[in-house]
C-alpha cells in the first residue's frame, strides 16, 4: 500500500531473516530449558510469529518474513517469548530498531543484544496539544499568568490486552509541582478525541508572599508540562502507562502560544539497566526498502531502454544485461527486471534472448544453466511469480500430509534411532518419493503458459547448440523445473508459501531426503548412483533405477516445453489460496452487538470463501467467488475495532477483523484479485457499517442505498502477476544509481577494448562485452537517464525538507525532534522580521 505525497507514491517493505537466539537465560526451575518463539512487530502490533522451538536456550528459527508495510511506524521490533501452558506467555527480551536506523543494518547478518521489556517502555502513538500562556487579573487587581493546556486528540495508541480505554493526565513540573488533572476516559478506541482544556497558575501575583508561591515570575521558562496517556484498567494491577511527553514551557516563546503534535515517549522508571548478555542475543538480517515512485512519465526514457533489451544485438549490449553485469548479485537485477517484463508482457522474448546468448557461450552441455547467471536468476524469479499457485495445487496437499504424519524416514544407519527400523523407514520414504514424483510428472497440463513458453525457448536453443547430445533438450529444462523449482520447494516449503513455518527437524530431514531423490530423478544423469556422496542414498536410489521413471520425466518435460501445442486448461480442483483465524460479525441474522463477533477459521480457494468453527470442520458459511461484489476496508469508528474489512455480497456484508494491519491488507488484496473478473462487481461502496437504521458514512436510512465512495478497483485479475511497473522502474533506477562507479568503469572497459587489441586488462575482465561500441552507446543513454532521475529525486528531497513542519500531524516532535522544532521556529521568526 502506497502513501501519496504530492503526486509521488511512497512504498515501504521489509524482509527479515530471523536466524537464531543464543544465551537465553535459563528457566528458574529444575528443567531450566525454555520453549521460545519470536515475534515481529510494527511498534506494538504483532505482524508475524515464528514456530515454537522447544527445550532450548539457543533456539534456531531459520524463518523468513516479508511484508509490505501499510502504515507509518517508528520501530521495527522483535520479541522473544517463553511459552507457558498454564499462564500468559512471558517476554524474555526484545530488539527495537528505530525506522531511521534500519539502513545501518541493511542486508547484514547482525547479532542484537536483547533488551528488557517493561510496560513503561512499550509506547507508540502521538498526541496533539495546544498550550497558551495568558495574563489574568485577580480580584485584588494583581496580574498573574495562567497556562491553558488543551488536549485535543491522540492517534495510534497501543492496544493493551485486547482493549484501549485511554485518558490523559496533565501536570506542570517545577519547584512547586502541581497535581495532575485528568481527561474523561474514552472507551474502546486507540484514536481518542478528548478536546479538553486545563488551567494551571504558573506565576505568583506581586501581592502574594513567597510562602504561598515558590515560583518566580521570571522562572516560567524553567517549568515543563507533562502529559501522560493511560489505559483505564479494571484489573487489580492498576492502569497501564501508554506513553507521555514532557514539554519545556520555553516553547511558548514571546507569542505565548504553542500548537503541535508529539510522539509519545517511554517513561524513565528508575530501574537499573540489565547488563549486556544477561538476556541473550538474536541474529537478524533486515532489508528495509522505501521506494519513492514518481508519476509514470518520469521513468519513460529508462523504462523504454530496459524493455528494448530483447531486440538489441548483441543482447550483452542491452540495458538489462548491463544491469546484471554491474550488480554485485545477479538476483538484485533479476527481481525488478522480471517483474517489469511480466508487467509489460514481454518476459518470454527477453529471457529467450539472454538464454540464447548464454547457451552460445557454454562449451560443455553438462554445465548448461548450472551457474548463477542473469539468465538462471531471471528464470528462477519468473517461476516464483508465475508458478506459485502451480506449486500450491501440485505439492501442498502431500507436503501438508508429510508435516502432519511425522513418519520416520531416516535411512542413514548412523542417525537411526533405537526404536526405528531401517527397512520400515526406507519404505516410508519410498512411498513419499513415489507419490511426489507422480503428482509432479502428471501436472504438466497445469504448468503456467509463460513457463512453458520459456522452457520451449530453452529447449530449442540447447538442441540447436549441442546437436550431438540427444538429452540436452531435456536437461536444459529439468535444470530449472526440477533443480530450481520443485526440489527447493520440497526442501524449504515455507519459502514457497506451502507451509507457514520452517518444518521441525525430523520433518525437515524427511523433506531433504525426498528433495535429493526428486532432484536426481529429474536430472536424467547418466550415472545416477554417482550423484550421491552418501552410500545409503545410492542404495536407496536403486528402488527407482527403472526405465519407467526416466520415461515419465521425459514425457513431462516434453509436455511443458512444447509451446503452442495445447491451451492452458482451467484447473477444476480448488486451489487453497489463503487460510487462518479471524473474527467475523454475524451477517444480519442476529441483533447487532458485540456478542455477535466470533472467532472463526477462514479459508479461501479459487472457487469459494468459507468460514468454519475451527480448522478441519465443515463450513458454517460458503460464499462463491462470483458472489463477491467488492472487498474494502471498514472504518474503525463503525465498531471501534482496528484492522476490519468487509466482503460485500448481493444481500449483505460480511464484516471481518484481521489480526493485524499486514494480514488485513493481504486478505483484502487476494480477495480482490480472485474476484476481480466478476461481472457484477460494484463501483461504489459504503466505508462504514449500517447501524441503528442508517449508514454511518452517508446517513442514508435504506440498507440497499448505493455506495457513497468509489471502490478501490483496478487490480489485474491474474493473481500471480500483480506488478506495479513504475515501482519496478524506480528500483531499476536505484540499482543503476548505486552502481554508477561500475557503469563508469564499464565505459572505460569499452574504450579499452575498442582501441587495444592485446590481452584484456585484469580490471575489466569481469564484464561481458561482445560489442564495445554498442555497449558504450547503451551505457551513455543509461547514465543520462539515471542522472535525470537523480536530479528529480534531489529536487523532491529539497522541496520536502523545505515544506516539512516539525510538530505537524505528519511530522510530530520526537525525542530528538525538539531541537529541530526550536531551530525551525527561530528561523521562521528571523525570516518574518
Amino acid at each position: 500500500m502506497a502513501v501519496e505525497e504530492e503526486g509521488l507514491r511512497v512504498f515501504q517493505s521489509v524482509k527479515v531473516k530471523i536466524g537464531e537466539a543464543k544465551n537465553i537465560p535459563p528457566y528458574p526451575g529444575p528443567n531450566r530449558m525454555r520453549d521460545c518463539y519470536c515475534t515481529v512487530n510494527l511498534d506494538q502490533e504483532e505482524v508475524f510469529r515464528t514456530k515454537i522451538i522447544e527445550k532450548s536456550l539457543c533456539p534456531f528459527y531459520g524463518e523468513d518474513f516479508y511484508c509490505e508495510i501499510p502504515r507509518s511506524f517508528r520501530h521495527l521490533s522483535f520479541y522473544i517469548f517463553d511459552r507457558d501452558v498454564f499462564r500468559r506467555d512471558s517476554s524474555i527480551g526484545k530488539v527495537a530498531v528505530k525506522k531511521e536506523d534500519l539502513q545501518k543494518y541493511h542486508g547484514k547478518d547482525t547479532w542484537f543484544q536483547l533488551q528488557p521489556v517493561c510496560a513503561d517502555s512499550e509506547v507508540q502513538g502521538k498526541v496533539h496539544l495546544e498550550l497558551r500562556l495568558s495574563e489574568v487579573i485577580t480580584d485584588s487587581g494583581a496580574v498573574c499568568h495562567k497556562l491553558a493546556t488543551r488536549v485535543l486528540e491522540c492517534q495510534g495508541l497501543p492496544i493493551v490486552n485486547g482493549q484501549c480505554d485511554p485518558y490523559a493526565a496533565v501536570s506542570v513540573l517545577g519547584p512547586s509541582r502541581s497535581e495532575a488533572k485528568k481527561t474523561k476516559v474514552k472507551r474502546k478506541t486507540n484514536n481518542p478525541q478528548f478536546d479538553e482544556v486545563f488551567y494551571f497558575e504558573v506565576t505568583r501575583p506581586l501581592s502574594y508572599t513567597k510562602r504561598q508561591f515558590d515560583v518566580e515570575e521570571e522562572d516560567v521558562d524553567k517549568l515543563a508540562l507533562r502529559v501522560d496517556l493511560w489505559n483505564a484498567s479494571n484489573l487489580k494491577f492498576g492502569d497501564e502507562f501508554l506513553g507521555g511527553v514532557r514539554i519545556p514551557l520555553k516553547v511558548l516563546g514571546q507569542a505565548g502560544v504553542h500548537d503541535a503534535w508529539y510522539f509519545l515517549q517511554p517513561r524513565d522508571n528508575g530501574n537499573k539497566s540489565v547488563k549486556a548478555d544477561e538476556l541473550g542475543s538474536l541474529r537478524l538480517n533486515i532489508v528495509y526498502t522505501e521506494d519513492h515512485v514518481f508519476p509514470s512519465e518520469h521513468y519513460s526514457p529508462l523504462r523504454d531502454l530496459v524493455l528494448h533489451s530483447a531486440s538489441v544485438e548483441p543482447v550483452s549490449a542491452s540495458a538489462a544485461h548491463i544491469l546484471g553485469e554491474v550488480c554485485r548479485e545477479k538476483q538484485e537485477a533479476a527481481i525488478p527486471l522480471v517483474r517489469l517484463y511480466l508487467h509489460s508482457g514481454n518476459i518470454v522474448p527477453f529471457v529467450s534472448a539472454i538464454a540464447h546468448a548464454e547457451v552460445n557461450r557454454t562449451q560443455d552441455p553438462n554445465t548448461i544453466f548450472r551457474g548463477n547467471s542473469l539468465t538462471s536468476k531471471c528464470i528462477d524469479e519468473t517461476m516464483k511469480l508465475a508458478g506459485m499457485h502451480y506449486l500450491q495445487v501440485t505439492l501442498k496437499p502431500i507436503i501438508d500430509e508429510i508435516c502432519a504424519d511425522h513418519k520416520p524416514c531416516e535411512i542413514d544407519p548412523v542417525k537411526l534411532k533405537e526404536s526405528e527400523h531401517l527397512e520400515t523407514n526406507r519404505e516410508n520414504l519410498r512411498q513419499y518419493v513415489d507419490r511426489i514424483f507422480n503428482v509432479i510428472t502428471t501436472s504438466g497440463v497445469r504448468c503456467p503458459t509463460v513457463m512453458c513458453d520459456i522452457f520451449f525457448s530453452l529447449r530449442e536453443s540447447a538442441a540447436t547448440r549441442f546437436q550431438v547430445d540427444q538429452d540436452v533438450k531435456y536437461t536444459a529444462v529439468s535444470s530449472f523445473i526440477f533443480l530450481r523449482f520443485f526440489a527447493p520447494a520440497i526442501l524449504s516449503p515455507n519459502l514457497f508459501q506451502l507451509r507457514p513455518h520452517h518444518p521441525d527437524p525430523c520433518t525437515s530431514r524427511t523433506l531433504t531426503l525426498i528433495s535429493k531423490t526428486i532432484q536426481t530423478l529429474g536430472s536424467l544423469a547418466k550415472s545416477k548412483s554417482a550423484n550421491f556422496k552418501e552410500s545409503y542414498m545410492a542404495a536407496f536410489y536403486d528402488y527407482f533405477n527403472e526405465q519407467k521413471y526416466a520415461d515419465a520425466v521425459k514425457n513431462f518435460l516434453d509436455l511443458i516445453s512444447s509451446s503452442g501445442r495445447w491451451n492452458q486448461r482451467s484447473i477444476e480442483t480448488p486451489i487453497m489460496l489463503k487460510e487462518g483465524f479471524m473474527i467475523k460479525r454475524a451477517q444480519g441474522r442476529n441483533r447487532f452487538g458485540m456478542k455477535n463477533f466470533k472467532k472463526r477459521w477462514f479459508r479461501l480457494t479459487n472457487h469459494e470463501f468459507t468460514y468454519h468453527k475451527t480448522k478441519g470442520e465443515g463450513a458454517l458459511c460458503s460464499i462463491p467467488i462470483e458472489n463477491i461484489l467488492a472487498v474494502e476496508r471498514l472504518e474503525e469508528e463503525s465498531f471501534k475495532m482496528k484492522n476490519m474489512f468487509q466482503v460485500i455480497q448481493p444481500e449483505r456484508c460480511l464484516y471481518i477483523q484481521a489480526n493485524n494491519c499486514v494480514e488485513a491488507r493481504d486478505w483484502i488484496d487476494i480477495l480482490t484479485k480472485v474476484s476481480q473478473c466478476n461481472r457484477k462487481r460494484l463501483s461504489t461502496y459504503h466505508p462504514s457499517a449500517y447501524l441503528n437504521g442508517h449508514w454511518l458514512c452517508c446517513k442514508f436510512s435504506a440498507d440497499s442505498a448505493p455506495g457513497c465512495t468509489p471502490c478501490t478497483g483496478g487490480l489485474p485479475a491474474n493473481i500471480q502477476l500483480d506488478v506495479d511497473g513504475d515501482r519496478e522502474s524506480e528500483r531499476i533506477f536505484t540499482l543503476f544509481s548505486s552502481y554508477m562507479p561500475k557503469l563508469v568503469k564499464m565505459q572505460e572497459a569499452c574504450g579499452s577494448k575498442s582501441v587495444y587489441d592485446g590481452p584484456e586488462l585484469e580490471e575489466y575482465s569481469s564484464f561481458v562485452i561482445d560489442d564495445p561500441q554498442e555497449t558504450y552507446k547503451t551505457l551513455k543513454l543509461i547514465v543520462s537517464a539515471v542522472q535525470t532521475l537523480e536530479h528529480q529525486h534531489a529536487q523532491y528531497k529539497r522541496d520536502k525538507f523545505r515544506k516539512t513542519k516539525y510538530g505537524s500531524q505528519e511530522h510530530p516532535i520526537g525525542d530528538k525532534g525538539f531541537q529541530c522544532y526550536i531551530r525551525q521556529q527561530s528561523e521562521s521568526s528571523t525570516y518574518s522580521i
